[in-house]
């Protein structure tokens, strides 16, 4: 038979993965689904309206109560967004000056374009330090992982 000095780290142990299990479940990361979504100052249609963000855009989810999500995006701001409002589409937001879009995953290939801060690009595939993304223009290619934020 186990003693209670035996049970209790036992459970303590059991509470603390469950604790850190529920903190990395809601670290997630979601994209607008619709053509627009507010971002709001609380979990409630009757709060202020933040910001209006578009298709796609990605939020790193914080806390989840009831229908609502507390998300936070590229630039740090936080807010509250309809869960039903929300998919799992990846994206990625250009968080540097400028960032090179390139034919491969690499520095050696050819730059096709170059992408701004804030630019919404579709998340295609990651390949090590790399991302492959599309551009609201159609044209894809690659960015450094380390220029872009989200998924």
């Amino acid at each position: 038979m186990f003693g209670v000095a035996t049970v209790r780290p036992f459970l303590i142990a059991i509470a603390l993965s469950l604790a850190s299990l529920s903190s990395a479940m809601a670290q997630s990361m979601v994209s607008v689904k619709g053509s627009t979504l507010n971002m709001r100052s609380g979990p409630s249609t009757k709060t202020e309206v933040l910001w209006e963000l578009k298709r796609g855009y990605p939020l790193k989810v914080v806390k989840r109560q009831g229908r609502w999500l507390q998300v936070r995006d590229f630039e740090d701001d936080s807010g509250w967004v309809a869960r039903s409002l929300t998919g799992s589409t990846p994206h990625h937001v250009v968080k540097s000056r400028i960032a090179n879009v390139r034919k491969g995953p690499s520095t050696r290939t050819r730059i096709l374009g170059k992408a701004e801060y804030g630019e919404l690009l579709r998340t295609k595939e990651k390949k090590g330090k790399w991302v492959r993304v599309q551009r609201p223009n159609g044209q894809t290619g690659w960015i450094a992982k380390s220029l872009l934020w989200g998924w």
